[in-house]
């Protein structure tokens, strides 16, 4: 069983996540942000953070075996490592599939931040009655903190397609958990709230506030953003930073504290699309199974983490100051067989920086 929730966590479309990051003293280092509109991005050592020098190839080994296209390693905020394998440069861009979940919920934070929405209103307030299928009596249950949270209770085995039709009754909203596409309509409760479109909303309000590069593009049905690997690690130092860059608060503080622990009490390990490490139990995408223990074992109990189809990852380890990206191929190309990335790459981590 331990096996199938390792298959999970690194193939299906997920998301970890805990502690927010501790506010540094005065002998510790100032946290670090890359000027916006510019290339610089002041770096630091290995060595000089007493990491295990030997163990970074063997690392770099395995992330270009794995079909990795990029890795990149902040600490502090400062890059330590930036690597590129395939063919793939820091130029190019890839896309973040469901990592980009995080982009959606942290966009509605800001939104709620202005006045313009609240998380705990139904979401018929914003887009009327009748975007579901559903009765009318168990729509109006559905708050946009249920689609936050993916506890709308909505069929979840009915494909990415969120028309009216095929957003079908199951349970309640709030008494299921269940990893369901119809989170994409957050971006619509956030444009019919404040009168914009999503895209313009979400550039001004957080990709150029923290230099990000990138867009949203449809497939399929499903809302996917595409970027270099620089800008992932800019919204992973965001959300490290606790919604913080440089000066200005972008996200409520105590919205991202809300977003990086758990959210309800049916799946520990889920907060507001970012996934959970180190809790005592945890639910997966297309099972309604729990699995005891923490997400994955190897890692850092307080770390989380927006994890996305094929592999690409944003893992947020406040105890360590670090922000890890990778992007690529999916590392098992075996098909529906078992996978255990997420525990191995870990592993490899863990051998350097311990």
């Amino acid at each position: 069983m331990k096996k199938i929730a390792l298959f999970f966590v690194s193939l299906m479309l997920i998301s970890c996540g805990s502690d927010d990051a501790s506010t540094p003293t005065n002998s510790e280092e100032t946290m670090y942000f890359p000027p916006i509109g510019s290339s610089s991005w002041e770096t630091k050592t290995a060595a000089s953070l007493g990491w295990n020098q030997a163990q970074v190839q063997p690392l770099l080994d395995y992330l270009a075996l794995k079909n990795s296209k990029s890795f990149m390693v902040l600490h502090n905020g400062k890059i330590v490592m930036e690597h590129y394998f395939n063919g793939h440069s820091a130029s190019e861009s890839w896309y973040w599939a469901s990592a980009g979940k995080t982009l959606t919920a942290t966009v509605t934070g800001i939104a709620e931040n202005e006045g313009f929405l609240s998380i705990n209103n139904k979401v018929s307030d914003y887009l009327g009655t009748g975007w579901t299928s559903i009765p009318l009596a168990k729509e109006n249950l559905i708050t946009n903190k249920h689609l936050l949270t993916m506890t709308s209770g909505l069929n979840d085995a009915l494909g990415d397609d969120v028309s009216p039709a095929n957003l079908q009754y199951v349970a309640d909203a709030g008494s299921r958990w269940a990893y369901h596409n119809v989170y994409v309509k957050l971006q619509d409760v956030v444009a019919e709230a404040t009168n914009q479109t999503w895209n313009n909303y979400f550039n001004t309000k957080l990709r150029n506030k923290i230099g990000m590069s990138g867009f949203w593009f449809s497939l399929d049905g499903l809302s996917i953003y595409r970027s270099d690997t620089r800008s992932m690690a800019r919204f992973g130092l965001l959300a490290l930073n606790n919604g913080i860059w440089e000066n200005s608060q972008i996200v409520p503080a105590t919205y991202m504290q809300n977003a990086t622990t758990t959210s309800q009490n049916i799946n520990l390990a889920y907060g507001y699309m970012w996934w959970l490490n180190g809790k005592s139990s945890f639910r997966l995408p297309q099972t309604q199974l729990q699995f005891n223990g923490k997400l994955i074992t190897t890692a850092p109990d307080d770390m989380y983490c927006a994890l996305g189809k094929n592999d690409q990852k944003i893992y947020v380890v406040p105890s360590k100051k670090l922000v890890i990206i990778r992007m690529g191929e999916a590392a098992d190309n075996s098909g529906f067989g078992l996978s255990d990335f997420d525990e191995v790459l870990w592993q490899k981590i863990s051998a350097v920086i311990n």
